[in-house]
Formats: C-alpha cells, sequence, structure tokens
C-alpha cells in the first residue's frame, strides 16, 4: 500500500508549512489527485487520517480531490481525456499517448490556527 509512504510525505509537507507559520493545529487538507497517479483516493485519505494522528494536523478535515486525466495523442494531433493509463486515444483509437496531466499529487492547500 504506497498511500500509506505518500500520506507520510504529504503530511510532512503539512506540518513543515503548518510549523513555519507558526500554526497550533492544522483543521484543513486539500489534496488534488490525479486519475493516472496510480492512487486510490479513499485509501489515501484513510492512510492520511492514520499518520495524522499525534501531529498538527490529529482531526483536520481532509478533502481528496481528483485531477482529471489528459495526454497528447501523435497520432490524431490532439489532447485528450484519459481515465486510466493504457486505454486507448478516445477521439482516433490510437496508442500513440504521452500523458500531459493527472499523474500526480499535491497538497493544495491547508487551513491552520
Amino acid at each position: 500500500m504506497h498511500e500509506l509512504t505518500l500520506a507520510e510525505r504529504a503530511l510532512g509537507i503539512v506540518e513543515k508549512t503548518a510549523r513555519e507559520a507558526g500554526a497550533q493545529r492544522v483543521t484543513r487538507i486539500r489534496l488534488s489527485i490525479g486519475a493516472l497517479a496510480h492512487v486510490d483516493p479513499d485509501t489515501m485519505q484513510y492512510c492520511c487520517e492514520v499518520v495524522s494522528r499525534d501531529s498538527l494536523a490529529e482531526g483536520a478535515q481532509i478533502e481528496v480531490t481528483r485531477a482529471p486525466g489528459l495526454a497528447w495523442c501523435s497520432t490524431c494531433q490532439a489532447e485528450v481525456a484519459l481515465a486510466q493509463v493504457g486505454e486507448p486515444c478516445p477521439a482516433c483509437g490510437g496508442y500513440q499517448l504521452k500523458i500531459t496531466d493527472g499523474d500526480q499529487m499535491q497538497v493544495v492547500d491547508i487551513s491552520i490556527e
């Protein structure tokens, strides 16, 4: 379950940012996970809740949103939406796709007190 490692890294970013801002606690964390990132949003949310115990973010509301997957099709020369890696171009059926977005995860923002 690589989501646990990703949650630990995300929490590290959150805690560092909160401490630098002089926060007493983190009340909300927003994460964006790309549709092509091979990360399950529900599992990620659960892992974030687990790793936030005994931290500045314990009890924080955790919101996980899904960013769409995008790819450039060299066959039809178009940027197309993809739901998963390995599927053909929805416009032409070709497989000459280069992922351009939706394969990353990021901490979008945090709310602190």
